[in-house]
Order: C-alpha cells, then structure tokens, then sequence
C-alpha cells in the first residue's frame, strides 16, 4: 500500500471551508473502519489512507475482526500493521467448524463483544463494507448504538446469501457509497434517500488503475515460480455457496480436475471462512493441489501483490466477486463459475459457467479464456473514488437526526398510519330494512352517520336485494371520497334471523317476500366485505351498547317502540340470541289473555296495544265513529289517519284517546315488569317515536306492579337518532374492531 501512502501525502490539503460549518470548525469527524477479512481490507485501504492523510478533519480507528486473526487464513492483520495503521481493537469472532451454525455463532459471538468498543470508542461514523456475515453483526450493532454507518458497496447483486446480507445492511446503513449507476438505481428503487448515496466507484480501482508499471515479474516468480512466463498461468479463487454447499463442493473438484488436465501453472488461494470452506480445503489435499508441480497453495497473497498477479495472468477462474469486479480493469480473461456472482455487472472479459456436471464445460472453458487479452473495463471505477468518499464524509451533518427516512414511492389512496386517523375513518356500511325505507349509510367509529341513502323498499326479493347491492356499492365508492375505510356491511331487518349465518329465517308481515334469505353471500361476493346480519331488535340493543345509554352497563333491555314492538337483551355485556334464534321477541309478551288480536296471530301480546299500528287502528275506529278529532285539529280529505292524529287529539284533551295511549303504556309497562322479573336488567331504554310517550307510564306500572327488589331500574329515553342504522354499523364495529385492536 506504498503508492496509497505517497498519493495521498502529495495531495494538497483542502481548506477548513470545505468542511460543513454545521459541524462546527473545530470538529473532527471520528471515523471507526472495521474490517474482516482479506478482502474487505483490500476496499478499506484506500480509504482509510485517505482520512489518515487528513487528520485536521478526521479521527481514525481501526477496528479487526473475522478472519483476519486466524491463522489457516494467514493472520491477514499483520499486513494491516505494515500498512503503518495502528489497531485499537482486536476482537477474536470466528466460531471455527466452517458451516452454518458456525456463521451464525460468529454473527452472535461479534454481537456479544462490539457493545463494549463501540462504546469506548464513541465513532461518529462507522464504515462498514459489503456483504459478510461479519459485516451484517458490525452494521447492526453499530444501528441498535445509534452509531451513523456508511455502506460501502450497497446495491450490487449477486448469489447466495450475500445478497440478503447486503440489503439487510443498506436498510440499516444511514449512508451508502456504491461502485456502479445500477447500484445507485437499486439503492434508490430499495427506498433510500437519493441525497445520501454517493455514485463513487470502487476504492480499489483507485490503486488497480496505477498498479500495472510496477515490477511484476518478482512477484509472479515469487508465488509461482522461476520459469513462469507472463500471460501462461492461471489464478484460481474459489467459495462455498452457502446456500448449496454440496453443489459448491462437487463443482470446485470438477475445477481441479479440469485444471490438473489443462497443465498449466496455477496459483490456487484457499477459500474464505464461510461454511463449506473445510470441506474445499479437504477436497485440495485428497487431490494432492499442495504438493502438485503445477499449484501452488497459499492462504494469502497480500493484496499489493495479487494485483500484480492476476494483471499479468493468462486467466483467472473461480467465484470470486474479484474476477467479475477488479481483474475487469486489466482485461484479463475470467472464468466465472457457480451461481455466486449471478448479477453482477461484468465486462466482456469475463465468461459465465453456471452449471458443470464434468471437468469438460471447464475444461472447454479454459481452452477458450485462457491467454486472451480482452479491452479494460471501468464499469466498477475510474480510479477517483476516495477523493469523493471524503469529500461525501466532511458533508455529514452530525446535527441531522439520526433516525433515517425511506423515500417510499407515492401509493395511490394511501391511508394514514396514524392510529387517531384510522380510528377516525375506520367505517362501516349499514343497511337498515324497514317495512316502508331501505337504508343505507356510512357510519364511523365514533357513531356519527357520515352519509345516509334512503329508497322505498321494494315489494319483491329480487328487486329489494339488488337495491340494497346498488345503494350499498354507491356508498362504498363514496367512501373514499369523504377519506373512510369500510370495515364491513352491517344489516339490521325485521324477522327472525340466524346470524352465524347472515339468513333471514322468517320475516315480519311488514315485509314481504323475506323468508329463508341469504343476506350475507351475494353482498359479500359483490362488495368484497365481510358482512353481519341481525334482527332489528337485537341491532338497537347494540346501538345502545356502543354508542348510548347502554355503555358499560352489564345488563340491560332494549325496547323498541315503533310500526311494530321489539327488543334486544344485553347479559353480562353479550346479546342474547336464544337456542332458535328467537329472544328478545319483547313485543309478543302477552299481557292480557283476551286482549286484541297481535299480527303474529296470538291475542294480547304487547305488539297488539302498544305499537304504531295497534294506535293506528285504535285512531281509525274513533274516527269512524267521529270521535277523533277535536277544537284545534284538522284532517285533509284524503289523509290517512295514523297513530300521531290519535297522540294529538290525546294532546288537545281527547279523553278517548288519551284513555287508548294510558292502556298502550300499562300494557307496555306491564311487558317490562314481566322482563325485570325475569331478567333483573339494571336499566331499561326505550326507543323509538313513540318512547317518549309511554315512558312515565312504564316507571308508574313498575311502581305498582314490580317487586321491590326490581323496582330501583333505571327507564330512560334512549338518546340515539338513529339507533337502527347505528346497530347495523356496531355490527361490524364491534367484530372488526375487537379483532383488530
């Protein structure tokens, strides 16, 4: 690294004002370069010489890991040393056994001792290169420190599992420096902040572009012999693929094979210290590669020297990312084997043999490679990295917060990941069928109706549902309009219904043609949706229990007092549904055993004294005997007469018919009476138009019909405007939500 070291004693010093002034003058950037192995070493160099070379900007420490302590892999530090770089720290991290579970200890046992270094050391900034396993321990350790890393070499492709390691790297890496335009265009397609990726090119060039006036016939007689010419040896550099070390092996004996029958000198290095290394090398010693006249194994070749080697070969094979990356600059021929390197941008000198059953695809190989002389290739540098990484390292703004952001592509109709916002627009879809209106709304988590659409229901079933489908799929696309996230299609009916299933068993005589109907399959296949469906009774039990007087209360009745009578009954906060699905059917409570005759069939039921159309009919029959209207009220010819002109005359002073509304309210009251003795609910809630109107009835009953120990319930008026279409909402809300969060 002679040549590094002069470069960059004669380079001019630059000004203080080249410095970012947001670090302040009198700030040295402190930089921790941590490497692990031969070749890692051979891309740091050349930086770490340049900010040596600049020590009114920058504070260096040297941190050695991995392999380069290890004897069998030629105790690589030492050239570390001779470099004139002193070591701070030197960490033993290598779980020796040469397969998987040994790479994994090594990444656990390099987690286990950086903590303390870093912790001594305090970097600004920590460099850490490519696609090593121990570089995936040094980068995540450095992030979990809040230490800034710059990643040197992000981007590439290739095989094995150095791909993942190296993305999982640039996902941690707060900067990156990378060799090659598509490098850049990967790093940005993988999210990163344009602004912080430099378009350097490979360190290493800066010294292989220099390296070829050198005197290189010493160093080739030195490793290869007194009777090597130049341009009539081979190099070789082989790696387990840890993701097929069985392929891998089987492929490097077909190598030597090949290469025993081409006869010509070869300087074989052993492979590196991943998994499947030992079985290599016991693959070179049963071949004898050691003791062979025409090898020579070495564990390591420093790197000034190999520069000089490969440069004058007559070709290089093997799988190492150094022929398809740094020999591309001398224009010497490559064999590429394996899958190792798949990806990788190369030159024209390199030829490709993914897959060998036999020595003769290598063997041909060579006979076509070896001895060419091919253009050189700077598709990986121009020979000026270094001078860009340190300008790119006096950039940093050390006052920018540390967290790094992802530059994600815009989304179309992205939903904030805000959890107030989607709380907010969380929504369902509720459909509530009448006996007159079919409607549909948006309802929000909070209960408020965003949207309401309202149609006559339909006489028939198939014109009713496909209105229901068309209201529902108009609502759904209005959704996105107004920014809420559809959860679900709620439904709210008349009739009994079986809701594990979403079928309406039987239905109300108020709406026809509703009997043994499967709601939830043509909505959701339509809409793509979950749906739920309930009686109507039970969906304004659950109005009340999200959204009204009912929440947070463990028991309590629902009873709807409008066209018809209903109800829900909420027990240790769960509605009650019944073994046939027929609880809460609080209307067809009989109160009188010759009472009126009730639509269901049965006499004196509730239904029969208290509901809209028991009023109606009761208002009727005053008026045909012209007892209904009285000083104050007036009637249109063709007016039909309805429960209201019977609760108006009440009103003006109409005995009659305030003697009609006194026995409604008894004989709702006494309904509820009955339900306290069977339930003991702590609150009754009436709802519906005609609430209001029967409620201090109710509470005067129970005063006088009730036990004592069910007198003390609470009746109120239920608050909710809508507590059907609010039900159907809760239907979904409640599901989803409770799944959800």
């Amino acid at each position: 690294m002679e040549g590094f070291r002069m470069y960059f004693k004669n380079l001019s010093k630059q000004k203080q004002k080249e410095v970012m002034e947001k670090n302040g003058n009198n700030h040295k950037l402190r930089v921790c370069v941590a490497t692990c192995n031969r070749a890692d070493y051979s891309k740091l160099a050349p930086i770490m010489f340049g900010i040596k070379a600049e020590p009114q900007f920058f504070e260096l420490d040297v941190v050695v890991l991995g392999s380069h302590l290890i004897d069998d892999y030629g105790n690589t530090y030492r050239m570390i040393e001779q470099d004139d770089f002193d070591i701070h720290t030197r960490l033993h991290t290598i779980v020796r056994g040469e397969d998987e579970a040994a790479m994994v200890e090594s990444v656990g046992l390099a987690l286990v001792k950086l903590p303390d270094v870093l912790n001594r050391l305090k970097p600004d900034i920590m460099i850490v290169h490519g696609d090593r396993f121990d570089a995936l321990a040094l980068a995540t350790s450095a992030a979990l420190m809040n230490i800034r890393i710059l990643h040197i070499e992000g981007g590439e492709v290739s095989g094995t599992i150095d791909d993942s390691i190296r993305h999982a790297i640039t996902k941690l890496a707060h900067y990156h420096v990378c060799c090659t335009r598509s490098a850049e265009q990967h790093l940005i397609a993988m999210c990163e902040d344009h602004d912080r990726i430099l378009l350097a090119g490979c360190p290493s060039y800066d010294k292989l572009l220099s390296a070829r006036n050198k005197d290189y016939m010493s160093i080739i007689r030195m490793w290869l012999g007194e009777d090597v010419k130049t341009r009539d040896y081979i190099v070789a550099l082989q790696h387990p693929v840890t993701t097929d070390i069985k392929h891998s092996i089987k492929m490097f004996e077909l190598t030597l094979d090949a290469l025993i029958s081409f006869k010509k000198r070869t300087l074989v290095l052993f492979p590196n210290v991943d998994a499947g290394s030992k079985e290599m090398v016991r693959v070179m010693r049963k071949k004898g590669i050691e003791h062979h006249p025409n090898f020579r194994a070495v564990k390591h070749v420093p790197f000034d020297q190999f520069i000089q080697l490969v440069a004058h070969a007559g070709c290089m094979i093997g799988n190492s990312s150094c022929g398809v990356r740094e020999v591309g600059a001398f224009g010497t021929p490559v064999i590429n084997l394996g899958t190792r390197q798949t990806g990788r941008e190369t030159g024209e000198n390199v030829l490709h043999v993914r897959d060998a059953d036999t020595q003769d695809k290598i063997l041909h190989a060579l006979h076509l490679q070896f001895g060419k002389q091919y253009p050189c290739s700077k598709i990986y540098g121009d020979g000026n990295a270094v001078p860009r990484i340190l300008k790119f390292l006096k950039s940093i703004d050390l006052k920018e917060p540390l967290q790094k952001k992802f530059c994600f592509p815009p989304v179309k109709d992205s939903i904030s990941q805000d959890i107030d916002h989607i709380l907010e627009t969380q929504s369902a879809l509720a459909v509530d069928l009448g006996g007159t209106n079919l409607r549909v709304a948006i309802v929000s988590m909070k209960g408020e109706i965003v949207k309401k659409y309202t149609q006559l229901n339909p006489k028939t079933y198939e014109d009713r549902l496909e209105l229901i489908l068309k209201m529902c799929i108009e609502a759904a696309s209005e959704a996105v309009n107004v920014n809420c996230r559809i959860l679900g299609v709620g439904i709210s009916t008349g009739g009994r219904v079986n809701p594990r299933e979403g079928i309406v068993l039987h239905s109300t005589k108020l709406i026809q043609e509703w009997s043994s109907v499967d709601l939830r399959t043509p909505i959701s296949d339509a809409l793509h949706l979950p749906v739920w469906v309930d009686n109507d009774g039970n969906c304004a039990a659950l109005a009340e229990r999200k959204f009204g007087h009912g929440k947070g209360i463990e028991n309590f009745v629902t009873l709807i007092t409008g066209t018809g009578i209903g109800g829900g009954i909420v027990h240790q906060h769960e509605l009650i549904h019944g073994s046939s699905f027929c609880a809460a059917e609080l209307g067809h409570i009989v109160v009188s055993l010759d009472g009126p005759e009730c639509l269901c069939g049965s006499q004196g039921c509730i239904e029969a004294y208290a509901s809209g159309i028991a009023l109606q009919r009761e208002a009727k029959k005053l008026h045909d005997e012209d007892l209904l209207l009285v000083e104050g009220m007036s009637m249109k010819k063709e007016e039909v007469v309805s429960a209201a002109h019977l609760i108006q005359a009440a009103k003006l002073g109409n005995t009659k018919a305030d003697s009609i509304l006194r026995t409604a309210g008894t004989a709702l009251g006494l309904g509820v009476v009955n339900i306290l003795h069977t339930m003991n609910p702590s609150l009754v809630i009436l709802s519906g138009v005609l609430a209001s109107h029967y409620v201090n009835a109710v509470k005067d009953v129970i005063n006088q019909q009730a036990l004592s120990s069910v007198k003390t319930v609470d009746v109120v008026v239920s608050n909710l405007a809508d507590p059907a279409l609010l039900g159907a909402a809760s239907l979904v809300l409640d599901y989803t939500t409770r799944r959800i969060y």
